[in-house]
């Protein structure tokens, strides 16, 4: 990876980048210790189990040759000590001060002239609990990717060295001459996919709708963390059909509504758009960080019936694993993988502040391990991921699913969202009903 050219969708999103639009993932993850840990022995451990990380040590450098485009390059004053910091939860604070702390923790920009990460080690939560705040930027790589990093600072499992070497590619030993001529033949060669997702991202534009979940950017942000029983959206799974993610998505749709519905938002005749991403990991080979398709699913939140929200949304998902994720509207990021480096220079930022004419909301679900991971001994107990605001978005959820639940992570802008809490409560109150519904046919 060290002198590795970024592809045309790691450039995207540093083009994005900026103070009121952050592109960086995050995950704040509870671990269940034992007894008291001391932050400073954690920190030491995670420091230590970082520097063993190649990718932990790069940063980004701007080309000049081909112009427009950046490289990763060896931080040679790399120090993980400097990325990794402690906070002790004060005993008199907000209601929640865990989620108070990490909004304030994800909105603050990474320091795109170091290594693009952040570590935050937080204590002081009840029965020993700690947590373990990871940000990295978008252009450093996906969910997937994110995981594959996660895991080389926890407890070393059987997988743990299969995964980290399987996401770290060889160095790119072309020439800045030879780039230039493979990113030619590679764009003449898939200039006629690039056009089939283009015409069809124009079709599905809709530029006459006010999208309901449209915002001012603002750097100030809002976090709710959601937890439900996945024995209870296996039986939903079980009694109505569908994919697990299909009952995660409706569940995410009931709250929608009723939130919608309690901030006197319009929902008769109205769906919501979201960003579902598609890991094209194993489909597609090579170095880039970000190994992203997606779909786009109109969510039925004008239907007030928990079922028939389902049957949708699995009808919708269907028809788009049918199409393939190589294909379709929601094929955005494979678009961006196609644009040269200095277009995205120009274009990118503009370019992403339209996005609400394509969606409303980014939905992405973190693959995770069924196996129990810890920290220093400490089970890790609950984990949720969080997905960057697109650009004028009020909104984006993630999930993760680990051992017996579902982790939702929400992420709102602070300007347009008071309260987090009430979308929290909605979604609870959809998966009852949803539950409900399948224990009782």
């Amino acid at each position: 990876m060290a002198g590795r050219q970024l592809s045309g969708l790691d450039v995207a999103f540093l083009c994005l980048e900026g103070k009121t639009t952050p592109m960086h993932m995050g995950a704040v993850v509870i671990f269940d210790a034992p007894s008291a840990v001391c932050p400073e022995r954690l920190a030491r451990l995670l420091a230590e189990r970082a520097a063993r990380i190649p990718r932990l040590r790069r940063r980004v450098v701007t080309t000049v040759f081909p112009p427009g485009g950046a490289t990763w390059t060896d931080d040679t004053e790399f120090d993980a000590r400097q990325h990794i910091h402690q906070h002790q939860l004060g005993e008199f604070c907000e209601e929640d001060p865990l989620t108070a702390y990490a909004a304030e923790w994800i909105e603050r920009p990474l320091d795109l002239r170091r290594p693009p990460w952040s570590l935050h080690v937080v204590t002081g939560l009840r029965d020993n609990r700690f947590a373990l705040l990871l940000k990295l930027h978008h252009a450093f790589t996906d969910g997937a990717g994110a995981f594959a990093v996660a895991a080389g600072l926890l407890d070393e499992l059987p997988f743990t060295r299969t995964v980290l070497a399987a996401t770290e590619p060889a160095e790119d030993e072309r020439s800045p001459l030879e780039m230039v001529k493979d990113g030619i033949a590679s764009a003449i060669s898939d200039a006629s996919t690039g056009a089939g997702i283009a015409s069809a991202v124009l079709r599905a534009a809709r530029p006459y709708q006010l999208p309901p979940l449209a915002a001012p950017n603002t750097p100030s942000r809002r976090l709710g963390f959601v937890r439900l029983d996945l024995a209870d959206v296996r039986q939903i799974r079980a009694a109505h059909g569908g994919t697990v993610n299909d009952v995660i998505l409706a569940v995410l749709t009931g709250g929608l509504r009723e939130w919608m519905i309690n901030r006197g938002q319009r929902v008769e005749g109205r769906t919501l758009r979201a960003l579902i991403p598609v890991s094209t990991r194993a489909r597609e080979a090579g170095p880039a960080a970000n190994r992203l398709s997606g779909y786009l699913c109109d969510l039925p939140v004008y239907l007030d019936d928990p079922v028939r929200r389902l049957a949708g949304i699995h009808r919708a998902m269907n028809r788009n694993k049918a199409a393939g994720p190589l294909s379709g509207p929601g094929a955005v990021p494979i678009l961006a993988e196609r644009i040269p480096a200095p277009v995205h220079r120009l274009a990118t930022h503009v370019v992403g502040h339209a996005a609400g004419l394509l969606f409303d909301t980014v939905i992405t679900n973190v693959p995770l391990p069924k196996c129990e991971l810890s920290l220093d001994g400490a089970p890790l107990g609950e984990v949720y991921p969080l997905v960057p605001l697109a650009p004028r978005s009020a909104l984006g959820i993630a999930a993760a699913v680990y051992r017996d639940s579902v982790h939702i992570g929400l992420q709102a802008n602070g300007d347009a969202v008071a309260d987090t809490g009430s979308l929290g409560d909605a979604v609870l109150k959809s998966a009852a009903a949803l539950y409900e519904r399948s224990v009782s046919t």
